[in-house]
């Protein structure tokens, strides 16, 4: 799915609209995922200290992602710069109390941008698409989790991109945000 954006660009591509296509992953993109993932979390480690989001990924653990979800990919000028996972499977830092009643939920996790191109966009348009894809699984709505930080977590963000929280909790000592965002 492309999605096309009208946001505020970096000096470099201001003359064109940023575009964005969702592909599903392979095999061959486990090491650039794994990559991104462990840029993303050094970067968030660097800025904000360590936390939970200070976590390593492996090519292993991306396979096994691939394995048992949808693990999509967005490419700029053919490098990978944004990834996220769908799965039908509740992950285990997920309560499901928390969340609408409702039968074939999506769980978006694993979502991370390229640090160098965080806050323009990128992420906005991801979400866009994963609702896309949603609505053609089918899929009654998404679910997801962030870290409660105010600055090291994504609830703000979940919050602008029109998801609704719906609850807070601790899993292994991490403060967690539930959000949803229905698409029936």
């Amino acid at each position: 799915m492309q999605i096309v954006a009208n946001r505020r660009r970096p000096y470099w591509a201001r003359d064109e609209p940023m575009r964005l296509k969702l592909e599903a992953a392979t095999a061959a993109d486990a090491p650039t995922i794994a990559a991104l993932r462990n840029a993303t979390a050094a970067d968030l480690t660097q800025r904000h200290g360590k936390g939970p989001w200070s976590g390593a990924c492996t090519d292993q653990g991306v396979l096994f992602d691939l394995r048992n979800s949808q693990v999509y990919v967005a490419r700029r000028r053919g490098r990978i710069i944004a990834s996220l996972r769908l799965a039908t499977k509740k992950p285990w830092a997920i309560d499901r109390s928390y969340f609408t009643p409702c039968e074939r939920p999506l769980y978006l996790t694993s979502m991370v941008v390229a640090p160098e191109l965080q806050r323009q966009g990128v992420g906005r348009l991801c979400l866009e698409a994963v609702k896309g894809i949603a609505q053609r699984w089918p899929a009654d709505a998404i679910f997801l989790d962030a870290f409660d930080h105010a600055a090291a977590g994504a609830g703000e963000f979940y919050r602008k991109c029109g998801y609704r929280e719906v609850g807070r909790a601790t899993f292994r000592n991490a403060p967690l945000i539930y959000f949803e965002l229905l698409v029936r």
